[in-house]
């Protein structure tokens, strides 16, 4: 999975998640970045965080900081974002960071419709 999944991300598009720890001492946390699903126009931010580090503000620092580095490194326009409908604290992380709903979209792997959300840099 790694080399055909998150490893062939970087290799074809330059980017992909990141490893999120901790500045203190480097405990990893989370993941966090971009990605190029087949079914969007452009990349979308993904990221997940374990149980204990979520609601800490840690995702909303880990998002603005892949968004500012995918504007300077890419000079990306657009960048969505896929959440669960009942998921309201991404919803509301998203909104904070800069993201509006634009539709809803099915994921065709799974047939689950989710609404993405989309930001301009």
């Amino acid at each position: 999975y790694l080399t055909t999944g998150p490893m062939e991300s970087y290799k074809v598009n330059g980017f992909g998640l990141f490893c999120v720890v901790l500045k203190t001492d480097d405990t990893p946390i989370g993941t966090c970045g971009l990605l190029k699903r087949d079914f969007l126009d452009y990349p979308d931010l993904g990221y997940a965080f374990l149980p204990e580090f979520r609601s800490r503000g840690y995702a909303g620092e880990a998002s603005a900081g892949v968004l500012y580095w995918g504007k300077k490194t890419f000079d990306l326009q657009k960048i969505g974002a896929i959440v669960n409908s009942d998921n309201q604290a991404s919803i509301r992380l998203l909104e904070r960071i800069g993201f509006s709903y634009e539709k809803e979209v099915t994921i065709p792997e799974t047939k689950k419709l989710v609404k993405l959300l989309v930001a301009e840099l």
